[in-house]
């Protein structure tokens, strides 16, 4: 009995170790798969009543861990509630909650990270934050406008935080005209090309 156990153990160990990529995989293959259903939905879809008839999905970069980075994070407590600009006259109002610094291909990015002052009086949105960032692909396998990624505010004793640009969307104004959407701050600007997340929307039509 007792060595019928630690050669499951064995096999099992062995298992974790050859499934991890593979797992990585599937979560990121699931936040896409959600993401083409609620795309798909006439009630969620932030696409026009015309794409939305011929829509069979969104283009995805390659799937790559890499591009998932544990950062530094620095609270940045006190700082002013500002008005965001967007791509309409709506200013919605945020506050810098933090500073992310990393490193991604050599070079030492440090991003500012947000937080919306009507989402956090909603329970179910209170925990979020919210990262929106331009890089050297917008305006050609990116949308031109930048990208955002959704993250939680992480526990008090946590000194960082995980940024996944697999997770990177698109702002419905990629899609579609009617939306006003948060133009991401210049501080922001990755000098690179982040080849991971939504790509722009209609480049293969």
């Amino acid at each position: 009995m007792k060595s019928i156990f630690f050669t499951l153990l064995i096999i099992t160990s062995f298992t974790n170790c050859t499934t991890k990529k593979t797992s990585y995989e599937d979560e990121i293959k699931l936040v896409q798969y959600e993401l083409n259903i609620q795309y798909a939905d006439v009630k969620e879809s932030p696409l026009t009543e015309e794409d939305l008839k011929t829509f069979k999905g969104l283009d995805f970069f390659e799937i790559d861990e890499a591009f998932r980075v544990e950062a530094n994070f620095e609270l940045t407590p006190n700082t002013p509630i500002f008005e965001m600009p967007t791509t309409t006259e709506r200013l919605p109002l945020y506050r810098k909650y933090g500073i992310a610094r990393f490193i991604l291909n050599g070079k030492q990015i440090e991003l500012s990270i947000y937080q919306s002052q009507s989402l956090m009086t909603n329970i179910e949105f209170e925990d979020y934050l919210f990262l929106p960032f331009n890089d050297l692909t917008n305006g050609n396998s990116s949308y031109g406008g930048g990208r955002y990624i959704d993250l939680e505010i992480p526990s008090e004793e946590s000194k960082t935080i995980v940024i996944d640009f697999n997770k990177a969307y698109n702002p419905y104004c990629a899609y579609n005209g009617k939306y006003s959407c948060p133009i991401p701050p210049s501080e922001n600007t990755i000098p690179l090309e982040i080849l991971s997340g939504v790509k722009a929307y209609g480049k293969h039509h």
